[in-house]
């Protein structure tokens, strides 16, 4: 199909060329041209402008968002509302709060235009390989959007999670249960390396990311990630929150749900922004080699 596509950041560039693997016609739009330029290269359709962007698309419209959560994604709406009309589509693949998808899916109804949100998972290697999403919004537009969720996911890594917000939602709670399962991995290398035995950080992963009980891909880039430096010695321990373990908390809070582990995980987070230990470089390694998230150099790389 073809659609267009606003946000060529590490994660919306690799949707777009996986997008162009699979056939589809992506008309590209950035406020970085230098980005466009390079989607072009790979096969896209430049577009110099939102008006442009519209312009290129013929009858039911749709358009991928992959831009930073909260008013970024305000201003992109804002831009597209305009030129947007009934059965068009706007879909919003990134961490946006589903209490700001609630908003917005309303804002958009009143023009007939619908708002599908896309909880994406993955990191950089799921964008180009194949992601997991949890979408919501309108069922019938689920369903006539399948063939795209289908090229963009593993087999079985797509699905629908419910009406509008349902899919934000899911992902906010997956981010949650992430930050929990990748702190229990940073604090038992943190017992390992301080134990009296001579522990191989990279062969005890290793071994652990096959076959064991906490097997996973987790564990598959906590051994890429000892691999590269036993020691994590290109990292600091300053673990970095995007928001949505903040929004899981908060939600669990306003529910009555005791969520210890998940809380505890998103403390740990602010607390490594004073403190430098095992731990938190691991979890740091973990988001590096997951998401690319950048990292604070330490003292002997500056």
């Amino acid at each position: 199909m073809k659609l267009g596509f606003v946000g060529l950041g590490k994660m919306g560039r690799n949707m777009v060329e996986n997008l162009l693997d699979h056939g589809h016609e992506v008309v590209v739009y950035d406020l970085s041209r230098e980005a466009v330029t390079v989607a072009v290269q790979k096969g896209a359709s430049p577009a110099d402008s939102f008006e442009d962007l519209v312009s290129r698309l013929a009858g039911s419209r749709t358009i991928w968002l992959m831009v930073p959560s909260g008013e970024p994604v305000d201003k992109v709406l804002d831009s597209l509302q305009p030129l947007l009309g009934k059965g068009d589509v706007v879909i919003d693949g990134g961490n946006s709060n589903y209490q700001d998808t609630l908003r917005r899916s309303r804002k958009l109804r009143e023009k007939d235009i619908s708002y599908m949100d896309v909880g994406t998972s993955g990191g950089l290697e799921g964008a180009r390989n194949g992601a997991c999403m949890m979408v919501g919004g309108e069922r019938d537009v689920f369903n006539s959007l399948v063939p795209l969720f289908k090229d963009l996911c593993v087999p079985g890594g797509y699905g629908y999670m419910g009406e509008s917000g349902a899919g934000h939602f899911a992902k906010m709670i997956h981010n949650g249960v992430e930050y929990g399962m990748m702190q229990a991995i940073g604090e038992g290398f943190d017992i390992l390396r301080n134990s009296d035995f001579a522990f191989n950080h990279h062969e005890v992963a290793r071994v652990w990311a096959n076959g064991s009980v906490i097997r996973g891909w987790l564990m598959d880039l906590v051994a890429r990630a000892f691999e590269r430096d036993e020691e994590l010695g290109y990292l600091s321990g300053e673990i970095a929150d995007s928001g949505e373990g903040k929004w899981t908390v908060e939600t669990a809070l306003e529910q009555g749900v005791s969520i210890p582990v998940i809380a505890g995980a998103l403390f740990r987070r602010y607390r490594s922004r004073s403190h430098d230990n095992f731990s938190d470089k691991v979890v740091a390694a973990l988001r590096h080699e997951f998401g690319g998230h950048g990292f604070t150099p330490t003292a002997n790389q500056q």
